[in-house]
């Protein structure tokens, strides 16, 4: 079934240029293993609510962030445009909504700005809400991979962003998650990880840096 492929199960070539696109440039954060972190929600949201387009959904979190460069602000777009063009290529005939891909991909672009309300009352609305809230599900681990998260994202900013400039935004986003009603937008991750996200959040923007 398309619906429980497995990551590996992708044609060679196409896995081989996605792991090329996440060590390119070399990344802190935003790498393959991350993906491997995301995929772990992605498959615990697969044993519970379940997921209405599991393949779209599972090749959106394989390539959401194949394009990353700190600093960027067309990153998404451009991971969006990465992930057509290679399921094109290397998926023709799977059946794959590429526009639902994209779509994803694209919303990551504006994470922490959204209601839970914001896409309607449908299944798939319960798909994009789960999607971006696996994405998300860091700000509510154990402390040590959180503060291990925070500094990634420092070191990938390095050189690209002045460190005092950095900090303001980062502090500003971090500020901005702490004061939503809802930081996850589905009750599944509300339930499991708003508490201790509160606590990482809380401390992150109150420590000093």
């Amino acid at each position: 079934m398309a619906g429980s492929m497995n990551p590996m199960e992708l044609p060679a070539g196409q896995m081989h240029a996605l792991e090329s696109a996440y060590a390119t440039p070399p990344r802190a954060y935003h790498d393959f293993s991350h993906v491997a972190e995301v995929l772990r929600h992605y498959d615990a949201v697969a044993s519970g609510p379940g997921w209405v387009q599991p393949l779209e959904v599972r090749l959106a979190v394989l390539y959401h962030d194949a394009v990353y460069e700190p600093g960027r602000k067309d990153n998404e777009t451009r991971s969006a445009a990465f992930a057509v063009e290679e399921i094109g290529r290397w998926l023709p005939d799977a059946g794959v909504d590429r526009a639902r891909v994209a779509e994803l991909i694209e919303l990551t672009a504006r994470h922490g700005q959204f209601r839970p309300g914001d896409f309607g009352k449908t299944a798939v609305a319960d798909d994009t809400r789960h999607f971006l809230d696996c994405d998300m599900a860091i700000l509510g681990a154990e402390p040590p991979m959180f503060d291990a998260y925070d500094r990634a994202i420092a070191a990938e900013y390095r050189g690209h962003v002045p460190g005092w400039l950095f900090r303001i935004n980062r502090r500003r986003f971090l500020k901005s998650l702490l004061a939503r009603p809802r930081i996850y937008l589905s009750e599944f991750f509300h339930d499991r990880f708003d508490a201790q996200a509160r606590s990482n959040l809380r401390r992150a923007v109150t420590s000093k840096r």
